[in-house]
């Protein structure tokens, strides 16, 4: 099977992996977080915020490659508590409307850099 990597120019990197990985038709997104590099913007106390940027982020990756976020048929939302749970997802419902992707929601012990959450998916080509 043919597997291509995919580095975003923009998206911050900051470990050894990629962006996207390309395989079987289908893009895995490695978990964004909530940073705007090309702004210097760091998002670490609200959630809702921090929702939109790693989910704009996650867009920004998938458009890299061809595909965009109406492809996206698995979601992995990592938190940093619970208790965000109901602010993550009002923002979160605007990026995916009606026709959701399946999901898993965990809360964790820590996001790199303190963040409140980072999100990875999985898409079509």
């Amino acid at each position: 099977m043919e597997r291509i990597t995919h580095n975003v120019d923009g998206l911050v990197k900051s470990g050894t992996y990629s962006h996207v990985v390309e395989a079987g038709g289908f893009l895995f997104v490695s978990g964004m977080l909530p940073i705007d590099a090309e702004r210097n913007i760091r998002i670490t106390d609200d959630v809702k915020e921090a929702t939109r940027l790693a989910l704009s982020n996650v867009r920004r990756a998938l458009q890299s490659t061809g595909s965009d976020l109406d492809r996206v048929v698995k979601v992995t939302v990592f938190l940093r508590s619970m208790k965000d749970f109901d602010d993550m997802n009002e923002v979160y419902r605007t990026f995916f409307g009606e026709d959701l992707p399946s999901r898993s929601c965990i809360a964790v012990k820590g996001v790199p850099g303190d963040f409140p959450l980072e999100i990875e998916v999985i898409a079509t080509k």
